[in-house]
């Protein structure tokens, strides 16, 4: 019997993906002032440059600040901008900031499968990253009165894939482990690793990749409640 639900934010509740792809080619038509660019490559580039600079900060190795610079940086040069400064690489991840958050967005699907889900079921959020901002995003998509409860990273002291992390929700939400579901759009880090932690682990694999995988796999959160009957 599976009591409560956990829900990753990004990619899984909220399509931060589509919310950073805009605020990310807009700062960079502005930077290069009517110079074309290609958009995909950019894109590919900035990807990967967030993967490691956020990976970074969620082991210690840099704050929430100095990850957010490096990237500026980072994009600064990759784009032949040059060396930019600490305040010029702050302020322009300042205005990618204002850009992303204007740009938030629940998935379609999100609203009415978690209203589904939190029926019969106590919900909540595990996330990789700062409480307040991602609370902020519960709140200005819509989703905060349905899934109350938030365990974030920078409050929690761990990570995802950490087990302690999923733990820590479970207790929040005062129901056990194995009874309790995750769902996430990332495999390992997400579905693998609350399997791993004695949840029930579902990955939500949107665009289906074709990978194999040993834990449920749904393609929209409309499967899920379905998948828990």
């Amino acid at each position: 019997m599976i009591e409560a639900v956990l829900f990753d934010l990004d990619g899984t509740l909220v399509d931060h993906d589509g919310a950073a792809e805009s605020a990310v080619l807009a700062g960079v038509a502005a930077e290069l002032s009517g110079r074309g660019f290609d958009r995909d490559e950019v894109l590919r580039f900035w990807r990967r440059l967030e993967r490691v600079e956020y990976d970074r900060y969620l082991t210690g190795e840099v704050t929430v600040q100095q990850q957010r610079r490096n990237r500026a940086v980072g994009l600064a040069a990759h784009l032949g901008l040059g060396e930019w400064p600490a305040d010029r690489a702050d302020a322009w991840f300042a205005g990618y900031l204002r850009r992303y958050e204007r740009s938030w967005r629940a998935y379609p699907d999100a609203p009415r499968a978690v209203r589904e889900l939190g029926a019969s079921r106590r919900t909540g959020v595990i996330t990789n990253g700062e409480g307040d901002v991602q609370r902020r995003k519960l709140r200005a998509v819509g989703l905060d009165v349905l899934v109350p409860h938030t365990t974030a990273s920078a409050e929690a002291g761990c990570a995802k894939p950490d087990p302690e992390i999923f733990r820590l929700a479970c207790r929040a939400l005062g129901v056990p482990p194995e009874r309790t579901a995750y769902v996430g759009d990332r495999l390992d880090v997400d579905a693998q690793a609350a399997t791993a932690a004695g949840l029930l682990g579902i990955w939500l694999d949107r665009e289906p990749s074709g990978e194999e995988s040993s834990v449920p796999r749904v393609h929209s959160l409309a499967e899920v409640a379905a998948l828990l009957h």
